[in-house]
């Protein structure tokens, strides 16, 4: 029986305003009642007696007087094993099971449970009668895919429960009774798989939070060796439309050298969306040889769902996220895009009535951004073990513009900009990440000699490129023409990879590391052509050599051939350290 209860006095949008007389609070879920549908709300702003509420479907159809029915439960998700695979949209609903049981166009007030609670999970117990736990404590495993799954203890239990009585080894639901904890007023609660978290508040059960320092690896040359992203940190991918941020998430995706990945669609186009969903379930995992979606999770809002839904996706994506960092877990957070999500904001701040910020955002933009971004980290937890959640999020400016709230907002909260370039783009040069305009704080997997010699080759190119346009190749000396090929050649077998080629789609860290000290020989030889036009010759076909390079496979026959003729090639021209032994 539902306690407490509302009448609604106003409907905006997809706002609905309730007078109510019993209490209510923030982010609390509410159901507004449609004859026999309950559409599914949260309350964003209590007001005396009033409370807004942003509905989570179409309000069409409600009227004033209608029943609101309260929960007095925040808005949360269901943790437990057989996430892993699952397509959700942002209130975790099973999108592919609820399209089996009511077709491709959705009923309103449809809610699905997320995981299956039918399905028996082999659970080894990893505590005895008599122990004390603490939350996120674990109290045993079951084998989810490739992963050893932690059964834990809530992460809202009182610290110093007793266990009373644990179960066998044995297959269990994950609503069977795995232990009984007495906790310190002497009252018994029980133990499950599963659980439910609030999405907005943080996940904060481990002992101490580490500073970000050891390199996620994504085989992207251009990320890795000048723009890295640290285990644990943070970073946005800001561009304009067509320049290629979804491709660069989804080559991240598969190929960075972590455990989970959970990809947060929060109002892309549907087309963008569908794709993803039609590709993950191909797509072999580079680590296990079995397909790439057995340790992703999607959690799925198109621009053409509800607002208050695309904005709900991103806090459920990062509450898995930290579910699995508490197992030990290395796990990615891709959003795409941020900009969507800001733009719900901003209806939903001017639906309230809310004073604007620039260009009509709200003005508490910036510190929601932060809370996002403040949800990644490394962490020590309680075992010892270590776990970490990265974070990178897609930006779409209008226009390219990088000087946007949204692009701004992030820039201030990121510890890495991947700023891509329309001009990059446009030339097809890809990935299209601005060698010049991007940046990083996490150190790179490069020595910072080197990657100064050749951040002031790309400068220096650039600036010559810049004056070319203008007075033509003869208005400028042979020596910086030479710079300025010296650039192009960088440009072209470093910067840029061929995600589509099996070998060069991802370059390891180890080769790298030994490519980029051969191109660094070759940008500090001080060349002597006779003419622009040997010089052309001469690093055009040294191009080729090099990105014939980069398709063989590392340290094969065909790789070190390679290598010999582009030793061979630099010896006629100038000198060049020896091959290493």
């Amino acid at each position: 029986m539902v306690e407490n209860t509302g009448l609604i006095t106003g409907i905006n949008g997809n706002m609905i305003t309730v007078q109510f007389n019993g209490a209510v609070h923030q982010n609390e879920v509410g159901f507004a009642v449609l004859g026999e549908d309950r559409l599914k709300a949260e309350v964003i702003r209590v007001n005396g007696n009033d409370v807004q509420m942003q509905v989570f479907e179409e309000t069409r159809g409600l009227a004033e007087d209608d029943i609101v029915e309260f929960s007095n439960r925040l808005l949360s998700v269901e943790l437990g094993p057989g996430l892993l695979g699952q397509i959700y949209d942002g209130l975790q609903n099973p999108l592919p099971v609820l399209a089996e049981s009511q077709g491709f166009f959705l009923k309103k007030g449809a809610y699905l449970k997320a995981l299956d609670h039918e399905r028996k999970w082999p659970f080894t117990p990893a505590i005895s009668t008599g122990d004390r736990v603490n939350p996120g404590d674990c109290l045993g495993h079951v084998q989810e895919g490739i992963f050893d799954h932690k059964i834990m203890v809530p992460f809202d239990f009182d610290h110093g429960l007793r266990v009373e009585t644990i179960v066998p080894a044995g297959s269990y639901t994950l609503t069977d009774r795995l232990a009984v904890a007495i906790n310190a007023k002497g009252d018994a609660v029980n133990l499950t798989m599963s659980f439910e978290w609030p999405v907005k508040i943080p996940i904060t059960c481990y002992k101490e939070r580490l500073l970000p320092q050891e390199p996620m690896i994504t085989g992207t040359r251009v990320i890795d060796t000048f723009f890295p992203v640290a285990r644990g940190g943070t970073y946005c991918i800001p561009g304009p439309f067509g320049a290629g941020k979804t491709v660069v998430q989804q080559i991240t995706s598969r190929y960075a050298q972590v455990d989970v990945v959970i990809v947060a669609a929060c109002g892309e186009r549907a087309g963008e969306v569908v794709e993803t969903m039609r590709e993950f379930p191909k797509l072999k995992d580079p680590k296990t040889g079995k397909s790439l979606m057995e340790r992703t999770v999607i959690i799925c809002n198109t621009s053409s769902m509800p607002v208050a839904a695309r904005e709900a996706s991103v806090y459920t994506a990062v509450t898995i996220a930290e579910y699995y960092r508490q197992m030990g877990l290395d796990v990615l957070l891709l959003a795409d895009s941020t900009s969507r999500w800001a733009q719900a904001m901003r209806e939903m701040s001017g639906l309230l009535e809310e004073i604007p910020g620039e260009e009509a955002f709200p003005a508490y933009l910036e510190s929601r951004i932060a809370r996002f971004y403040e949800r990644a980290g490394l962490v020590l937890l309680n075992d010892g073990e270590t776990g970490s959640v990265t974070i990178g999020g897609t930006v779409s400016p209008a226009g390219g513009n990088f000087e946007e709230p949204v692009t701004q907002s992030s820039l201030k909260v990121v510890g890495a900009f991947h700023g891509l370039s329309r001009e990059r783009s446009d030339a097809r040069r890809f990935p299209s990440i601005h060698p010049l305009e991007s940046w990083s704080k996490y150190k790179s997997i490069i020595d910072s000699e080197h990657l100064g010699i050749t951040r002031d080759i790309l400068l220096r190119g650039d600036e010559i490129r810049q004056m070319m346009t203008v007075v033509g190749e003869e208005g400028v000396t042979p020596m910086d023409f030479v710079i300025y090929l010296k650039s192009e050649l960088l440009d072209s077998v470093y910067l840029q990879q061929n995600s589509f080629d099996p070998v060069d789609a991802f370059c390891s860290a180890e080769r790298q590391s030994y490519v980029f000290t051969v191109l660094v020989d070759i940008l500090k030889n001080p060349f002597d052509f006779s003419d622009r036009d040997a010089a052309r010759e001469f690093f055009n076909s040294l191009r080729q050599k090099l990105i014939d390079w980069n398709y063989s496979e590392w340290k094969s026959v065909a790789f070190d051939s390679l290598e010999n003729n582009i030793r061979a090639m630099m010896n006629l021209q100038g000198k060049v350290s020896e091959r290493p032994k």
